[in-house]
C-alpha cells in the first residue's frame, strides 16, 4: 500500500474517494493526526499530514516514531514524503520540484530510532531514500510537467528558528542543495521500518544566503507554496496508479533492511521491545525466534 506524507500546505488530497480519518494507537504516542484512508485512481492509499490538519505541531515536536509506526501498522509498504524547503543552489529556483537521494542530518532533538535497550539493529542509510520509487516518481513528474531535479542533498536543521547567514553559508560549501526541517530522522525510521521511502522537495524560496533573499516577501513566499501543493496534488495523482501497479512486482532491498542489522540475540530480546516493535520489526523478530 503507497502512504503520502504531507508538509506545509498539504493537509489533504483531491479526488479521493470513500475517504475516512481513522486513528490507529501506537506505542510510541500520537501520531501527528489520524490517517486518512480512501482509494485515488481505485488504488487504495493513506495520507498522513505530517503537522496535523491546521499545521499546529511544529518540526521539533512531530512525533516521527508514532507517525512511521501507524503507517507500517495499516500495511505501508511504500511512503513518497512531500516537504518545502529552501535552495541553497542557484539554479534550484522557487518553483522547482527536487526528488532528493542524500541527507545531512542536523537535528538534534528528537529519538531517531526504534531500537535501543532491548533490541540493538543498525541499519544502512549509505542509500537513504528507494531509488526504485524515486525513479516511479521522475517518470510522473515528466508526464505532469513539473519541472524537476533529480538528485540532491537535503540538510536537515532542527528549527524551528531559520539559519543565520553563516550557517547557510557553511552549508553551501558541504555542497547541500536545499534545506529543510522535517526529512530526518523520517527517513532513518522509515528504513527501519523496511519501507520504502521518497522524498519530494519543493522549493518555496532561496535560504538566507542568497543576495536577493532579503527582499523576499511572505506574500511571495505563500504565493509559490500555493502553486508548489497544486503540483503536488497533480504529481500524486500521476504517480499513483503506476507505483501501486509495481508494488507487487517489488523486491525492494528496503523491505529487507532488517535482515542484517539486529545485533541482539534472540534470547536476549526483550519482552517490550517485541511488544513495541511488533509492526516495524515483527517479520525479523519471528524469524530470529524460530532459530
Amino acid at each position: 500500500m503507497l502512504g503520502i506524507i504531507g508538509g506545509s500546505g498539504l493537509y489533504n488530497l483531491d479526488g479521493l474517494m470513500n475517504q475516512r480519518w481513522i486513528h490507529v494507537p501506537s506505542p510510541f504516542g500520537n501520531a501527528s493526526d489520524d490517517l486518512l484512508f480512501g482509494e485515488l485512481n481505485g488504488f487504495p492509499l493513506v495520507f498522513l499530514p505530517r503537522h496535523g490538519r491546521g499545521h499546529k505541531i511544529s518540526p521539533s515536536e512531530i512525533n516521527f516514531r508514532a507517525n512511521i509506526d501507524v503507517l507500517k501498522r495499516v500495511g505501508v509498504t511504500e511512503i513518497v514524503s512531500f516537504g518545502a524547503v529552501g535552495s541553497l543552489r542557484e539554479h534550484l529556483r522557487p518553483g522547482i520540484f527536487v526528488l532528493v537521494d542524500q541527507f545531512v542530518d542536523r537535528t538534534f532533538a528528537r529519538p531517531k530510532s526504534f531500537f535501543g535497550t532491548g533490541l540493538v539493529a543498525h541499519v544502512s542509510m549509505a542509500h537513504p531514500v528507494c531509488q526504485r520509487l524515486g525513479k516511479q516518481i521522475a517518470f510522473a513528474a515528466s508526464e505532469s510537467e513539473i519541472e524537476f531535479n533529480i538528485g540532491g542533498t537535503y540538510l536537515v536543521m532542527e528549527g524551528p528558528q531559520f539559519s543565520t547567514k553563516a550557517e547557510s553559508q557553511i552549508y553551501r560549501n558541504w555542497q547541500c542543495d536545499v534545506i529543510g526541517m522535517t526529512n530526518m530522522p523520517e527517513a532513518k525510521l522509515a528504513r527501519e521500518a523496511e519501507i520504502c521511502y521518497a522524498a519530494v522537495s519543493m522549493v518555496t524560496d532561496f535560504d538566507c544566503w542568497h543576495p536577493g533573499h532579503d527582499s523576499v516577501t511572505a506574500e511571495q513566499v505563500v504565493k509559490i507554496m500555493s502553486e508548489n501543493i497544486k503540483k503536488a496534488k497533480t504529481l500524486v495523482q500521476k504517480s499513483v496508479s503506476n507505483i501501486q501497479k509495481n508494488l507487487n512486482e517489488s523486491h525492494c532491498s528496503c523491505h529487507r533492511a532488517l535482515d542484517s542489522a539486529i545485533m541482539t540475540s534472540p534470547d536476549a530480546i526483550s519482552l517490550e521491545a517485541v511488544q513495541n516493535l511488533d509492526a516495524v520489526a515483527g517479520r525479523i523478530i519471528k524469524k530470529l525466534k524460530q532459530q
